[in-house]
């Protein structure tokens, strides 16, 4: 008889991982592999007039360009004419945001531009809400902006980057992938605050033709001049980035 048998329990199943480590590492792998093949890229352009001058002679910067432009959807080239390195810091140049935004189908269109105001608006693919973006000259002052040289000679521009770099992030921050400021907004040594009015329109508004490899015709300021890394920003390490060869240095010395 056996109804008198204590009931035999259940192997309990391990838990089931979030995400299996063969496969994160095999990620990791492959992008390094990536960041090597853009570093033997990266050699031969630093060497070239083609790379601004901020990249020029330094192929881990330019690799590291490369590769944040990847993850956009950038092709090395496109990559480099949209960054800039300023005291350190890359950033992409307003008009470039612009681009990248239009190039993923959504809306960047200039409503007003003037040497005392610049109204920039946005449209999400797909969706009626218009994100407006202003910048007077009267706001550039009480940010201490205009007795700085670019804002003298050409305000109008000025006026416009912020406006243009505003909007981009309002309307498609997901598309910039975590690179939140313009070349142009570090450059005069402040980050971008926003103050926007949101409304809805009936009506799709002019838009201006979109530009995946950022040939946009829009007056561009001259952001002052990206220097690249001086001796003593960046600390010196022991050991080589991870994309050259064999941990053997640059190649372009």
């Amino acid at each position: 008889m056996t109804d008198n048998l204590p009931a035999i329990p259940e192997t309990a199943s391990a838990p089931a991982s979030a995400e299996p480590v063969g496969g994160t590492i095999a990620t990791l792998a492959a992008w390094a592999d990536s960041a090597r093949a853009a570093f033997t890229i990266a050699e031969s352009l630093a060497r070239t007039a083609f790379v601004p001058e901020a990249f020029r002679g330094k192929p881990h910067e330019v690799t590291a360009a490369i590769l944040t432009g990847t993850e956009m959807g950038l092709s090395p080239m496109a990559a480099l004419r949209s960054f800039d390195l300023i005291k350190g810091t890359p950033a992409m140049r307003a008009n470039a945001m612009r681009a990248l935004v239009q190039s993923h189908g959504h809306a960047i269109w200039e409503e007003e531009t003037t040497a005392t105001r610049a109204v920039v608006c946005g449209r999400r693919a797909g969706e009626a809400e218009v994100h407006r973006s202003e910048w007077t000259i009267e706001r550039a002052r009480d940010m201490q902006l205009t007795g700085k040289d670019n804002w003298k000679r050409q305000p109008t521009a000025m006026l416009l980057a912020r406006a243009t770099a505003e909007a981009c992030r309002l309307t498609a921050s997901d598309v910039l992938h975590g690179v939140p400021y313009a070349a142009e907004e570090l450059a005069d040594g402040t980050e971008g605050e926003t103050r926007t009015v949101r409304r809805r329109r009936k009506s799709a508004p002019r838009e201006q033709a979109s530009a995946a490899e950022h040939g946009q015709a829009d007056e561009e300021p001259a952001a002052e001049q990206a220097q690249p890394h001086a001796d003593g920003d960046i600390p010196e390490t022991a050991e080589a980035p991870l994309w050259t060869a064999e941990g053997d240095g640059e190649g372009s010395a």
